[in-house]
């Protein structure tokens, strides 16, 4: 398994990895992922400034991908975006790397990092916690996924 920066040709198949963690997760409603405009188009849309999203590639095949983005209205903090894996990548620590990649960037343009997940995604979320986030109360401000009940911040 490797990490790269997307490219154009993953987006179908970023899209197709997500839909498949979201329906795993019983997630594949509005209030999530699974409703954004942009999710067949990660490439262009992580080429803004301060932005990223890298894939794992296994066999030829994408089986992770995280994200670097803004949050609006907060110029010093970033989000970690879209962080899924298919089950033949979990456990097998690239997740780890994937995130310390994601970090390292975000720690060039931004002071904190935030995200929003579901409680369901209990894996996830013991993950984030390990790696040094710290959960919050309520979401920094309203965003398209209304539907996530767990939020964490992050000093970078």
């Amino acid at each position: 398994m490797f990490i790269r920066e997307i490219e154009e040709k993953d987006n179908q198949e970023v899209e197709s990895l997500i839909r498949s963690c979201l329906i795993e997760f019983g997630a594949n409603k509005s209030g999530t992922a699974w409703a954004d405009p942009n999710l067949g188009d990660f490439y262009h849309l992580y080429q803004r400034e301060g932005s990223r999203y890298w894939v794992v590639e296994h066999n030829s095949t994408v089986v992770a991908g995280c994200g670097i983005g803004p949050v609006e209205g907060f110029s010093h903090i970033c989000e970690l975006q879209k962080m899924y894996s298919l089950k033949e990548a979990r456990g097998t620590g690239i997740s780890y790397e994937l995130l310390q990649i994601s970090l390292d960037f975000a720690k060039e343009h931004y002071d904190q990092c935030y995200l929003e997940t579901l409680n369901n995604m209990v894996a996830a979320n013991k993950f984030y916690i390990k790696n040094g986030f710290i959960p919050l109360e309520e979401p920094l401000n309203a965003t398209e996924h209304f539907a996530c009940d767990a939020w964490y911040i992050k000093t970078l």
